[in-house]
């Protein structure tokens, strides 16, 4: 059998064979790397989610979100909103599309921090049209959220008060105005008097499925020696077919053969 492997023919099907055993490691390694990644999510959502909120400056600044640490931190601040609420199209909310609606908080020292109030669905009366949502309440607010990154931006030009995405030059050129690197998805907020002012409807839950990937990463690797498998079943029935002392199996008679007879 060996003998055999080294012939050109079999030697070209194992140089493909070991090429599909690489690729099919490298690409179980990738499944099952994009499972760890969302397995960590969801340990981060699980320690920040329901945590003590911090001071929203604590993790806010004009340095990026830390996604490993930071994404999903409950934070705390008082401000004023100060500026119109803009619509950020095609989100999906409990797999239904719609806007998100942001606005920009003024904390006391002058910094700007984007606040994502909520969802509504799309207008009924068509994409031209805007859903109406609850203003932005006046004076003081205390809110409580959760800090997220900020996204690329699409470079797309849309109508005032739209943007595609809650990416940094979008909300700045909506508002005229520097923000900080990050957005708070709203939890509640209060008013000075107390009273918690009305709101676009909250974002669902963060998704914490893990979905198919670590099932994919093993199917990769268990695949990994289909190949070598195939050229031994394949040398081996060659060689049977070539084995002058192979026993004949004998000619199944056809029932239109015994019909001749």
């Amino acid at each position: 059998m060996l003998r055999r492997l080294l012939t050109p023919k079999w030697l070209g099907a194992l140089v493909l064979a070991v090429i599909w055993a690489v690729a099919c490691y490298h690409l179980g390694h990738w499944q099952y790397g994009r499972h760890e990644y969302k397995v960590q999510r969801n340990a981060l959502i699980d320690a920040h989610y329901r945590a003590t909120p911090v001071p929203v400056t604590d993790v806010l600044s004009d340095e990026p979100v830390d996604r490993a640490t930071e994404d999903w931190t409950r934070v705390s601040m008082s401000g004023t909103y100060a500026g119109e609420q803009v619509y950020v199209r095609n989100r999906a909310n409990n797999s239904v599309y719609g806007y998100e609606v942001i606005a920009p908080l003024r904390l006391s020292d002058g910094r700007t921090v984007v606040v994502d109030r909520g969802w509504v669905e799309n207008s009924a009366r068509g994409a031209n049209v805007l859903p109406e949502v609850p203003p932005a309440p006046g004076g003081t607010v205390d809110v409580t959220g959760w800090v997220r990154p900020l996204e690329n931006t699409q470079d797309k030009k849309l109508p005032d008060g739209q943007v595609a995405s809650i990416a940094k030059p979008d909300v700045e050129a909506a508002w005229d105005t520097n923000v900080l690197d990050g957005y708070v998805v709203l939890e509640n907020e209060r008013t000075a008097d107390g009273t918690t002012p009305p709101r676009p409807q909250p974002l669902e839950y963060p998704d914490r499925s893990l979905g198919p990937n670590q099932a994919y990463a093993f199917q990769w690797w268990t695949s990994m020696p289909v190949g070598l498998l195939l050229i031994f079943f394949g040398i081996r029935r060659e060689l049977r077919a070539e084995d002058p002392n192979r026993p004949v199996k004998p000619k199944k008679t056809r029932i239109w053969d015994e019909e001749d007879y």
